[in-house]
């Protein structure tokens, strides 16, 4: 064989290039096995940890390791993931120097309701709205004006830089605020100690991915990484100043409380007045439990239409936390705004450290950046004996009276801290300030005790799968058989390697991706040794036999492999999350299986053939198997025709009159999957669940429960607060939800032992959030990813075959595929006992369906092509029949061993992919059928001429043969 001897170097480099990549894993694993079976010796636990691995040509210890190990998941190990996605509003406001254009406002505003329902950046949008508002008022306004975009702040941009120069300007610019977010960020993340996290920007948009695994307090997390850092000092009103507007609004909340939110005869005075706290610099002191109310009405539009000149532009802001002395309220502050909300002195910190004030209270001292410092200096000069307040994201963290002008930039913030919470906001302004606000739009979490339950499952269903594989392959093509495992081996070896060499992540899709791997690589030998043994009945010696074997089977999986590879990188590209770890393990996967499979698996059969030893390709039970097999399948279409068309009409039925169960990334919201120490019913606890989960109006929110694995465990489901994002929102609801299951829960139980369940108590053992701009996005990619796989399809057939009649049949059978998944999760979501949701991995399925679909079809095109150039005396249908029931053993087989597999995953692989599973065992098995009855059907009928007889093995007429050449 050619080129044999480059194979096997290219082999054994990339072997050991895999083994250095591992190495680290394996060490690590071992040390952490020793470090468990030490039970608690500190003593045995150092030395294990100071322990050095040498191998002559490296050295290895546990913490270099440790870093270099394998990463896993958040589903694999537990931890936090989230997505946070810069305001670009925000950064569109200091590009343009926080201008009150009207029009520049009415299009931001405009922008923002775009948004909701638009996967293109904010800033194409803004551009877009902008030109519609600037056409719709007449004003003939450039992007340059001073007013817009042409000032101090863009430098580049003059006076007749055109619109479309300005508009590159500004993308460029807000990239780079983005870019510079990215790594405030990074900075941030370092500082919390998270162990081998994952922090990358979201191409084309203004989001940043941040996967933390093994981290715990999602609070802390996503309070660290919102923080702006962007310190504010602004003016203060006092309560003189709006006292004759708390008047005039306690009045108008009596008579119209409802309007605004609240219940008629609500005292607004006496909520004001509700807390024991206060100073002079003050308008209120609310109890804890009446701030949502009070928000409720200042933020009401009637609030907004009664305020009077002096406190038109006015924010109200709460303290940061309680005071000392009454930790049951929070303090209100009335801030002195302005028509364009721009803070008087808005500066980073150039290096922020806990101190203590005079009575040894824990402060954070502050310098400021030259341009605060001036700023500061201006502010105080105007401010001697008035308060001015320190706000951070729009908090009042200190509002001290100023003694006398502050020309240096140092300043000082006392809050009542704790020496955690000061830690904390020293990391968060030492790390620099965010160029605008962050919000968290997506957020997950994975307990530990979960992350180990989905490694068991996963590896469980992995062995078993991988078992099945084996056994199976050897029984069918005996000692050949041995020779496939082996390459299946490397195979495995390889995955995991260019995995750990690519710093790759390592989840729990990504192990079925891997499974499935390992069945495409059943595949690929099925093709050789069928085509193999049909070269020894022709009566060929053994090693001529394997010759043509590899010879004739090599544009079947070629085509094959290239469909998998394509369905994989529409995957990577269109999915997210999961969906990329399924699509880069099956790509990974694929193009593995072609190197060992074909090559690798080629030089050592060859290399035993050559020395004239045999190599049997089937084993007594499995020799004839298939072998003299002939149906008539095109003659028998109608009959598949009509079944089809039956199963396809119930299937779009059902998806018009039942719809879907769609997952929260499709539509937003919240899921938590709770442990319970006992057997619950969801039903019962649904209807709890409703009654808590009320909207401000006092309707209910959907809310849904339902049994997750065990019946200890429920998997709850809400869209209270869908459009809410904040920090506060996430708090609020698990205060909601701990309440609402008390009943079932533990006495004693507190809220935060609730929301951080391990092995040992029940509570919240992963939480997912997505928000409504997410989820569109996430929608719109999925449906772009079905349609661009299809078309990708459906052109790659056209290419390889050069029939539209080929390419017509394959993209109809995959339609029928795709429909038929589709009826029956509409069809039996609501019956069957794990989650049929439509979300992303329902379209990873569906993608994966379409792959090994087309990868059938392929299989029996290529055939029927070989045959059109060789059996030309046949009759067309006759030529049909003899393609398909030639391949029926690789069908059998590659579909056999593929459904053994997933049943494998389905069964031991954990209730993440249960759902995942069942659509590929429906894809897969109506897959194999509308190969042979709807693909190959429909391409015959739309390549015959004129009508056949249905005679078949007889020569065919002179004008079907031209038709078919």
């Amino acid at each position: 064989m050619q080129g044999k001897g480059l194979i096997t170097i290219v082999a054994i480099v990339l072997g050991l290039i895999c083994l250095n990549e591992l190495l680290p894993t394996w060490y690590a694993g071992k040390i952490e096995s020793q470090i468990e079976a030490a039970n608690g010796n500190e003593k045995e636990i150092q030395r294990l940890k100071d322990e050095t691995l040498n191998l002559g040509f490296t050295e290895l210890s546990y913490a270099k390791a440790k870093d270099k190990e394998m990463k896993l998941g958040l589903d694999l190990k537990g931890g936090i993931n989230v997505l946070l996605e810069i305001n670009q509003r925000d950064l569109v406001n200091d590009l343009t120097n926080y201008s009150t254009n009207p029009i520049l406002i009415e299009a931001l505003n405009r922008t923002d309701e775009a948004q909701k329902n638009s996967t293109k950046s904010y800033i194409d949008n803004f551009f877009v709205e902008f030109d519609a508002v600037n056409k719709a008022k007449g004003a003939n306004l450039k992007l340059a004006d001073p007013e817009i975009f042409g000032n101090t702040n863009l430098s580049e941009i003059k006076f007749n830089t055109t619109d479309d120069q300005v508009r590159s300007i500004v993308k460029k610019r807000i990239d780079l605020s983005v870019g510079t977010a990215f790594e405030v960020i990074r900075t941030r993340i370092d500082k919390l100690g998270a162990i081998q996290p994952n922090v990358q920007r979201v191409p084309g948009t203004a989001r940043i991915s941040v996967e933390m695994p093994g981290m715990k307090d999602i609070d802390k997390v996503k309070k660290m990484l919102q923080t702006s850092a962007k310190l504010q000092f602004w003016e203060i009103q006092q309560f003189a100043e709006v006292a004759p507007y708390f008047q005039t609004l306690s009045a108008t909340v009596a008579a119209k409380g409802d309007s605004m939110g609240v219940a008629k005869n609500t005292n607004f005075i006496n909520l004001m007045q509700g807390g024991k706290s206060g100073s002079m610099s003050s308008v209120g002191s609310v109890k804890l439990t009446d701030t949502a109310k009070v928000n409720k009405i200042l933020n009401s539009k009637i609030a907004q239409s009664l305020r009077p000149a002096n406190i038109k532009y006015t924010q109200f802001m709460w303290g940061y936390k309680p005071e000392s002395t009454d930790e049951k309220s929070l303090v209100l502050y009335a801030i002195r705004g302005n028509i364009n909300q721009k803070a008087p002195v808005d500066g980073a910190v150039e290096t922020a450290s806990i101190g203590y004030d005079e009575l040894s209270r824990v402060v954070v001292d502050m310098q400021m950046d030259s341009k605060g410092a001036k700023d500061w200096k201006t502010l105080t000069e105007k401010n001697v004996g008035k308060p001015v307040a320190v706000t951070l994201d729009n908090r009042v963290y200190t509002a001290p009276n100023v003694q006398g002008a502050i020309p240096n930039g140092r300043t000082q913030i006392s809050g009542n801290f704790s020496q955690e919470e000061a830690k904390e906001l020293v990391d968060v302004l030492g790390a620099g300030k965010l160029p605008a606000g962050a919000k968290v739009v997506q957020a997950t979490q994975v307990g530990p005790s979960l992350g180990q339950e989905s490694i068991d499952a996963g590896v469980m269903s992995f062995s078993i799968a991988f078992l099945i594989i084996i056994a199976y392959i050897i029984f069918y093509y005996g000692l050949a058989g041995v020779y496939a495992v082996i390459a299946m081996i490397i195979n495995l070896f390889y995955i995991f390697g260019i995995m750990d060499s690519g710093d790759f992540t390592l989840t729990l899709p990504g192990i079925a991706g891997i499974v499935l791997s390992m069945a495409m690589a059943v595949d690929t030998n099925v093709i050789i040794y069928e085509r193999t043994k049909e070269e020894l009945f022709a009566g060929k010696s053994i090693l001529e036999a394997y010759k043509d074997g590899f010879k004739h089977a090599l544009n079947a999986i070629i085509d094959g492999h290239l469909t998998m590879i394509l369905t994989a990188v529409v995957l990577f590209f269109f999915g997210t999350g999961p969906i990329k770890g399924f699509a880069l393990t099956l790509l990974i996967g694929a193009v593995m299986t072609l190197f060992t499979s074909i090559l690798l698996s080629r030089v050592m059969i060859f290399h035993r053939l050559n020395k004239g030893k045999g190599l049997s390709v089937w084993t007594p039970p499995t020799k004839n198997l298939f072998r003299n097999t002939w149906i008539d399948f095109i003659g028998k279409r109608k009959y598949s025709y009509i079944i089809s068309a039956i199963l396809t009409v119930i299937s779009l039925g059902s998806i018009f009159v039942n719809g879907f169960k769609f997952g929260i990334d499709f539509t937003g919201g919240r899921n938590y999957v709770v442990r319970f120490d006992k057997e619950v019913n969801a039903e019962d606890v649904e209807n709890g669940l409703v009654k808590v989960f009320t909207t401000q109006d006092g309707k209910n929110s959907s809310v849904e429960a339902k049994t997750f694995g065990n019946n200890n465990q429920l998997k709850i489901s809400t869209d209270y607060l869908i459009n809410d994002e904040s920090l506060k929102a996430d708090q609020t609801i698990e205060q909601k939800l701990f309440e609402g299951l008390k009943p079932n829960l533990p006495a004693n139980m507190t809220l935060e032992e609730f929301k951080s369940a391990d092995t040992d108590h029940a509570g919240i053992i992963s939480s997912e959030k997505v928000g409504p701009s997410v989820a569109d996005d996430i929608q719109t990619h999925g449906t772009l990813a079905v349609v661009a796989a299809l078309a990708g399809i459906f052109i790659y057939i056209l290419v390889r075959f050069r029939k539209w009649q080929f390419s017509l049949g394959a993209v109809a059978a995959l339609l029928h595929d795709a429909i038929i998944i589709l009826g029956a999760f509409s069809l039996f979501h609501s019956v069957m006992p794990f989650n049929m949701e439509v979300n992303q991995d329902f379209i990873a399925a569906i993608l994966t369906v379409l792959g090994y679909s087309i990868n059938d079809t392929v299989i029996i095109f290529d055939r029927i092509r070989e045959y059109l150039r060789e059996k030309k005396a046949l009759t067309l249908s006759g030529l049909f029949d003899d393609a398909i029931s030639s391949t029926l053993g690789r069908t059998f087989n590659t579909t056999f061993t593929t459904l053994l597999v997933i049943l494998a995953i389905f069964i031991f692989g954990g209730d993440n992919l249960r759902g995942f599973m069942f659509a590929l065992l429906i894809g897969i098995g109506f897959g194999a059928y509308s190969s042979i009855f709807i693909a190959s059907a429909i391409a015959y009928d739309f390549l015959k001429t004129g009508k056949e007889e249905d005679v078949h093995g007889k020569s065919s007429s002179d004008k079907e043969l031209l038709a078919t050449k």
